[in-house]
């Protein structure tokens, strides 16, 4: 035996366990502890019936569990659907979209059972006078306040508390899950990057030769001698993707004939062939397709929002919400004389993205390189 057996803490002075979202022993969380447990009876109040309120109780704690679930759900989803693919693109919006909604709607339906069903209800007559606030009128509203968080059960009634800060919880991870999004050059999807900053007009056939210009809807290729006729247009797909939807979505052009002398300086003439100009037929405003052409003043329109590209000068824009030129695909023809793309597109074709960046800068900046 010695003297330290005596000086060792007993199990029962030892400090109690607390559970999260409870207050520590001998303090309350809002006001004094008999505030909490005294309703009084107030003129112009109604205190809501004890049992419903108990059974209230389990149906916002049920809501707040199923938003905690929901919110775990969005993050695993999150995580485990990808965006390598438009397929699986959609299914990670639907899971996402999905978990996040009944997140949300469970927290909301919660918090009106909880208003409506367990707090008492007020007959209230407003009274106006001058916006300066007194030190009493501040120490009263202070009092109503934690009179108010009294009512409302928040320190009352345990299963509520915990349950709302349960759901809460994975709630506040959301934003910073999404954060992630902000380089995804690590995540499995980051390939989604090159697939929209190229197209198939890079590709070979398989003789390894460059891809035909084919008339959309025939698949017919386009003999250059044959499209002779300033003015002229057409709406063309490389050969071999007729039927590619993923790939049509990027490689539709739009082709048209000029006289030499109406081109501009912003056509790169090179990459003409006889007067013959192609250009991406999606939108850089929002994707649509700029099919429609006006011959006289050889104006390309968009029809969703009117933006307006001058086809003859570098399909400029010069009027509407794009603020980006068409992309110019540069073009000649074969040994049979039929045209051919001679690679891919200097720039991303169609609207921004967060990984694009100044894509015509770089594009001006190699070619002064070279």
């Amino acid at each position: 035996m010695t003297d330290n057996e005596h000086e060792i803490e007993q199990a029962d002075e030892r400090v109690p366990k607390r559970v999260i979202g409870t207050p520590a022993p001998g303090t309350s969380m809002l006001g004094t502890a008999e505030a909490a447990e005294v309703e009084k009876e107030v003129p112009g109040v109604v205190l809501p019936d004890e049992t419903k309120a108990r059974r209230a109780e389990k149906i916002v704690a049920l809501c707040f569990t199923i938003t905690f679930i929901a919110a775990i759900a969005f993050i695993i989803s999150y995580v485990v659907f990808q965006v390598g693919s438009p397929e699986a693109t959609g299914v990670s919006n639907f899971a996402l979209g999905l978990s996040l909604t009944v997140a949300i709607l469970g927290l909301a339906a919660g918090i009106v059972i909880w208003v409506r069903q367990i707090m008492p209800k007020y007959t209230l007559v407003q009274e106006r006078h001058a916006m300066a606030s007194e030190e009493e009128d501040r120490e009263v509203v202070a009092d109503t306040f934690v009179a108010g968080a009294n009512e409302s059960g928040f320190v009352k009634r345990k299963l509520l508390r915990r349950t709302l800060l349960l759901a809460a919880a994975p709630l506040g991870l959301v934003p910073l899950v999404l954060l992630r999004d902000l380089d995804n050059s690590r995540m499995p999807g980051a390939k989604f990057n090159q697939m929209l900053r190229h197209t198939v007009w890079g590709e070979k056939t398989k003789e390894g030769k460059p891809l035909r210009l084919v008339v959309e809807g025939t698949g017919q290729p386009i003999r250059a001698a044959d499209f002779n006729s300033p003015g002229g247009i057409l709406s063309v797909v490389p050969e071999g993707y007729e039927h590619d939807l993923n790939a049509l979505a990027k490689a539709t052009l739009i082709l048209i004939k000029f006289r030499p002398e109406e081109l501009k300086s912003g056509v790169r003439q090179n990459w003409t062939h006889d007067g013959i100009v192609a250009y991406s037929k999606i939108c850089t405003h929002v994707g649509c397709p700029a099919a429609l052409y006006e011959q006289t003043t050889h104006h390309i329109l968009c029809p969703c929002h009117q933006s307006t590209f001058d086809a003859a000068d570098g399909a400029k824009v010069i009027f509407g919400p794009a603020a980006r030129p068409l992309p110019q695909l540069p073009i000649t023809v074969d040994a049979e004389g039929y045209l051919i793309a001679k690679g891919d597109f200097e720039v991303p074709v169609g609207p921004s993205y967060w990984e694009r960046g100044d894509a015509e800068a770089e594009a001006r900046q190699k070619g002064g390189q070279a």
